[in-house]
């Protein structure tokens, strides 16, 4: 291990960083670790990949000085950029290049290598200053031609260069890294912001990015108040609309939808770890009051919305394919939304059935459910919520759905096709029909198990 080297989160990626970077010294050129990795060592946090920039060695001298480290997949020639597989992981080595738009997009440039660029120049290419330093792995020596380290003790992104404009996919990097570190953005970025058309960008990149924010950060709330403030809500109108929109501020002292929304994302990341599918619950919470911007009224006194749970799954499913095409997911996300207020319905009301709990957990997850139902209750500036498990409506839906066997599994029918074939039904629709009626009184506990649901189709057949 070079003592110089930042503490990785695997020492043995740590082990051959500093490996490479001789080899790169011995080949007579220069490695430098850049990127993420130098801003979360400074940052004091270890990090978890390994980028390198080596200069001074052609791509065909570089790849035969790092073989022996690894499988070597070269990324294109005229990007001269190397990924290196080892039993440590993946690391991506490359040569300074130069980039010039000549398309749409993110990945619309034309690139060439240079090994003789100085670092200066190389990183002018980068999006924000603390990601444009470069560390010496070997001697610790930190590279800053454009004052990161002074951005990243005031907590400040600031765009290096004019550059940053030709990508507008550094909009939401800017909206996910204040996601994940609270920081702000300088306000001569926060213009250049405004000026960029997002919908050039692919699915896949939006996708990419929104699970940065919602996965990765401490302040997802922040991420989204970011793209309000950088002007990227306009391309995810149904996030947008909830600006403004008011509520009861009996119920909501926090404020419109939008901040009661950011709100509830922070809580939902303060449980994000205890989370069974994150991506599908933080989506959940993110989308959960979607609805209200088109049912939202003063009505008998007070603002109401109502049936905006129900609108809001809908709303959900068109957000969701403007960022992924995974139509799973979006059901998945589509019924958080629209169960989202079931937990505190049930508790308060005066009586509700068995056949309720097992209907609901045929379209929801209850964990998830309550976790989402808690979030949005924490997301009123409320500092002395308890647990997800020990809030009341929560622990109530979670201790009925046990005792009903449907806390971790939906019900599943105790009759099945072959059944009903069996007893001399043929094939055709009376049999969906017949399971269809057998289930539903199995919901509502009026076929508690198998034998019964036998018994009860026998005397049906018989008529």
């Amino acid at each position: 291990m070079v003592a110089n080297l930042p503490a990785f989160a695997d020492p043995g990626l740590g082990d051959l960083v500093g490996k490479i970077a001789t080899a790169c010294k011995k080949a007579e050129g220069q490695a430098f670790l850049v990127g993420g990795a130098v801003r979360d060592s400074l940052l004091g946090l270890p990090p978890k990949d390994a980028d390198l920039e080596v200069y001074g060695l052609d791509s065909e001298i570089l790849e035969k000085t790092i073989l022996p480290f690894g499988k070597v997949h070269c990324v294109g020639q005229q990007f001269a950029v190397l990924h290196l597989a080892t039993d440590s992981g993946e690391i991506e080595i490359s040569l300074p290049r130069r980039e010039s738009k000549t398309g749409p997009g993110h990945k619309g440039f034309s690139i060439q290598a240079d090994p003789n660029m100085k670092p200066e120049e190389a990183s002018s290419r980068r999006d924000f200053t603390v990601n444009a330093m470069l560390m010496d792995p070997l001697t610790g020596e930190i590279v800053d031609p454009f004052h990161g380290q002074r951005d990243l003790k005031l907590g400040l992104l600031r765009h290096v260069s004019s550059a940053f404009s030709e990508d507008p996919l550094r909009v939401l990097r800017a909206a996910r890294f204040v996601a994940r570190f609270g920081w702000a953005v300088a306000p001569e970025t926060v213009s250049l912001c405004w000026e960029q058309d997002l919908s050039e960008l692919p699915v896949e990149r939006y996708e990419k990015e929104w699970r940065g924010l919602l996965l990765r950060g401490a302040f997802p709330g922040l991420g989204l108040q970011c793209l309000a403030n950088l002007g990227a809500l306009r391309w995810f109108p149904e996030l947008d609309a909830m600006r403004g929109i008011p509520q009861d501020p009996v119920w909501h002292p926090e404020g419109d939808v939008f901040r009661h929304t950011c709100l509830c994302l922070n809580a939902g990341a303060t449980i994000r770890e205890e989370m069974e599918d994150p991506w599908v619950e933080m989506l959940g919470i993110l989308c959960h009051d979607l609805g209200k911007a088109e049912t939202t009224s003063f009505a008998r006194g007070r603002w109401r919305s109502p049936n905006h749970d129900n609108l809001g799954a809908k709303r959900s499913h068109k957000f969701f394919k403007r960022i992924s095409n995974q139509e799973g997911v979006a059901g998945k996300v589509a019924a958080l939304a629209q169960d989202h207020l079931r937990p505190t319905q049930y508790f308060f009301a005066p009586k509700v059935g068995d056949g309720a709990i097992r209907r609901l957990a045929l379209r929801v997850e209850i964990p998830a459910l309550v976790r989402v139902a808690w979030s949005d209750a924490a997301g009123r500036d409320c500092h002395n919520m308890p647990s997800w498990q020990e809030w009341e409506p929560g622990r109530w839906l979670l201790n009925r759905a046990a005792d009903l066997g449907v806390k971790d599994s939906e019900p599943k029918p105790y009759l099945q096709g072959q059944d009903l074939l069996d007893m001399g039904l043929e094939p055709g629709p009376e049999i969906g029909k017949i399971l269809s009626e057998a289930f539903e009184l199995q919901l509502d506990g009026k076929l508690p198990d198998r034998e019964a649901s036998l018994d009860w189709l026998k005397q049906k057949c018989s008529r």
